[in-house]
C-alpha cells in the first residue's frame, strides 16, 4: 500500500526562488534513487496570477513523494543527510497530518525526533504503530 509524504524546503533570505528550485530538483533526484514509487514537484492549489497560463503552478520547494511505508525511514534519513551543508534552513515533512521539521536540532536530537516521528506513522498494515497497542 502506497503512502504520501510531503516535503517543503525553506531557505533563508540569501536563497532566491531559482536556487530553491534547483535544490528541490536535486533532492527529488536523490529521492528517486531510493525505492520510492514517485517524487513530483507539488502543484499549488491557488489560482494563477493574472496573465499566467492555467494548468497549475508549481510550488517552489515542495515535493510530493509516493512510497511504501517501509521506505519512510530511508527517505527521512536521506533528507536528514542531504540537508547538511546545504543553504536550506529546514525541510518540513508531512505524513497524514503529522509534521516534522528537520534542520533546527543537533544531529543527535534530530535522530531522536525522526525516530519518534516514524513510530507515530501507521505502517499501512492496519495495525497500530509499535508501542501503541
Amino acid at each position: 500500500m502506497a503512502a504520501r509524504m510531503r516535503l517543503v524546503l525553506s531557505g533563508g533570505d540569501e536563497l532566491d526562488q531559482e536556487e530553491l528550485g534547483a535544490l528541490t530538483a536535486q533532492l527529488r533526484q536523490r529521492l528517486l534513487e531510493l525505492d520510492v514509487d514517485d517524487v513530483r514537484l507539488e502543484r499549488s492549489g491557488g489560482a494563477p496570477p493574472p496573465g499566467a497560463k492555467s494548468g497549475g503552478l508549481l510550488t517552489v520547494g515542495a515535493l510530493a513523494v509516493t512510497l511504501a511505508p517501509a521506505v519512510f525511514r530511508p527517505a527521512l534519513r536521506l533528507v536528514e543527510t542531504w540537508l547538511q551543508n546545504r543553504p536550506v534552513r529546514t525541510v518540513k515533512v508531512d505524513v497524514d497530518g503529522r509534521t516534522l521539521e528537520l534542520g533546527h536540532a543537533s544531529p543527535a536530537e534530530q535522530r531522536l525526533l525522526v525516530e519518534a516521528f516514524l513510530e507515530a506513522i501507521p505502517d499501512g498494515s492496519g495495525e497500530p504503530p509499535a508501542g501503541q497497542e
